[in-house]
């Protein structure tokens, strides 16, 4: 499916998802100390340790700290840290806490919170997993030192604790923290530079943050989520506006500031403006997939996710969005980015584009499928999604796969993806979605190939192998055999089709020439950021 057959098809959908999302009156004047920023998608919900959406993770940013943060070269540096000591061959981390930093109600930050937020975080990131997993105890001996006993080294601790997506390792209260780690919070309290305005928000329409005079940045220079951050306006707005067209004429007219995501097709009105400026931020784009659900029928059929894996066509589906400009997407891609030292081919052959209709619904007919009904959620609202859902929707149906195609906006998704019911439960089958393409720079971090069932990821499987695979790539010291099981490991990821690979495609940014003092970055942050 070509892009024009998108937005011909596309835009009939788009509006009537949208017709029944609240929307703010976009002509609403910006203050010179207000920034107002149009998010990639609703924010639905406030626990980014609960949910891995991006959004989330955006907003969490805001609101959170972390005690590492990355430089703009991915590099970890000591963030709420003040830095760290690491004694016993390796297993025995200690971290201290710089002074002064407070939570938005004015009450200290102590490492009994830090102790607390990384254990929440621990029972539901992957990589917190990991360190839970080789780890002793986790002990706050004072109010600012934190201290890791480990069973076997685990030389990772500063980039884990530095992650960005999904989840980051945010701190909030002990208080907050203790709770049951599969349940959202319902209180945000944060230590960041901005601070949730929770009586004014309203999901479907307006998320408020204002800047926290109590905030105390490092010294250093800011850099990615690494450094000083330094809130420069007084108050941030994000307007949900799920009309592409709408948020590029907000842009254009100076009721909003600054669009996360415009939709290509639009870019060039937004070039030709003299008030706006179109750039990338992020440098390493996104990586869109296709997931499984592992752990309901009738995807958990093996040889049914495999005609699937054969069935999707990700050129396809990157020109549903991104055009015939080949240079704005990398398709087909394997398990991790390409151009980074674990990119192999293993397993690639059997990507989509090699077989005929025929050889599928061989595969589909020898593999015990037999016509069961597939739910795929397809969020209407989202249009790089609802151009991913519909060209993957029709490359199925293509093939003789009885796909139900279900129309919905994407909060619904991120609440309904957690559920693991059967589908006359209210259960799921397939859904696309993107993860910043950093999250796919090797086997520790990707979090669609941790394969420990409900702790994993949304419909994750059990997969032993896969699991000891990934514990021997992070134990390993050899750049070699890293690449060594690197490969093994997206072998057999293709193999069960932990996930389709749909593409890395780079998207831009766009924002008023007032605007200035963005940090390039997988996240859009606020700091440092100025209204002129």
């Amino acid at each position: 499916m070509k892009r024009r057959d998108f937005l011909a098809g596309g835009a009939a959908a788009l509006g009537a998802a949208s017709a029944g999302l609240p929307c703010p009156a976009v002509a609403q004047p910006v203050g010179a100390r207000t920034l107002a920023f149009i998010p990639q998608a609703n924010l639905t919900s406030l626990d980014p340790i609960w949910t891995t959406a991006t959004v989330t993770r955006n907003y969490g940013f805001m609101v959170f700290d972390t005690l590492y943060g990355l430089d703009a070269k991915l590099n970890p540096l000591p963030q709420m840290a003040e830095g760290h000591v690491i004694e016993d061959d390796g297993k025995r981390w200690t971290i201290k806490l710089r002074p002064g930093l407070m939570f938005h109600d004015n009450t200290p930050v102590l490492a009994s919170d830090c102790v607390a937020s990384l254990q929440r975080w621990m029972k539901r990131d992957g990589v917190g997993q990991t360190i839970a997993g080789r780890m002793d105890a986790l002990e706050a001996p004072d109010d600012r030192t934190l201290v890791f006993r480990l069973k076997k080294p685990f030389p990772a601790m500063p980039f884990a604790l530095a992650k960005t997506q999904p989840s980051p390792p945010f701190i909030m209260p002990a208080r907050i923290a203790a709770g049951d780690a599969f349940k959202q919070i319902t209180e945000v309290m944060g230590s960041g530079p901005f601070q949730f305005v929770q009586k004014e928000y309203v999901s479907g329409s307006l998320a408020v943050f204002s800047k926290f005079a109590g905030y105390k940045p490092r010294e250093d220079t800011p850099s990615f989520t690494a450094g000083a951050k330094r809130a420069l306006v007084d108050r941030v707005e994000w307007r949900v506006i799920p009309d592409a067209a709408t948020a590029n004429n907000a842009l254009r007219t100076g009721e909003a500031d600054w669009i996360e995501i415009p939709l290509p097709d639009l870019i060039p009105q937004l070039k030709a403006d003299r008030g706006v400026v179109v750039d990338r931020l992020d440098p390493y784009g996104l990586y869109p997939v296709l997931r499984p659900n592992h752990a309901i029928a009738p995807t958990s059929n093996r040889a049914l996710r495999q005609a699937m894996l054969a069935a999707v066509n990700p050129v396809e589906v990157m020109q549903s969005f991104m055009g015939d400009d080949a240079s704005t997407y990398h398709a087909p891609i394997g398990c991790f980015l390409p151009g980074t030292p674990y990119e192999n081919t293993a397993g690639m052959d059997r990507l989509g584009g090699k077989k005929s209709v025929a050889e599928i619904q061989a595969m589909l007919k020898s593999g015990g499928y037999n016509n069961e009904r597939v739910l795929l959620m397809h969020p209407t609202d989202q249009p790089f999604y609802d151009a991913m859902s519909q060209v993957v929707s029709a490359q199925l149906k293509r093939v003789g796969i009885n796909i139900d195609d279900v129309p919905m906006d994407w909060g619904t998704v991120v609440q309904r993806r957690a559920k693991r019911d059967p589908l006359e439960s209210g259960g799921w089958s397939l859904f696309c979605t993107s993860f910043p393409a950093v999250d796919y720079l090797d086997p520790l971090s990707a979090p669609g190939l941790r394969a420990n069932g409900v702790k994993g990821w949304y419909g994750a499987p059990e997969i032993p192998k896969l699991e000891a695979l990934r514990e021997a790539w992070i134990d390993s010291p050899d750049l070699a055999e890293r690449k060594r099981l690197a490969t093994e490991i997206q072998a057999l990821a293709f193999e069960e089709v932990m996930f389709i690979p749909l593409g890395n495609y780079l998207q831009s940014a766009a924002w008023r020439k007032n605007i200035t003092g963005h940090l390039k970055g997988p996240v859009p942050v606020f700091w440092n950021v100025e209204k002129a």
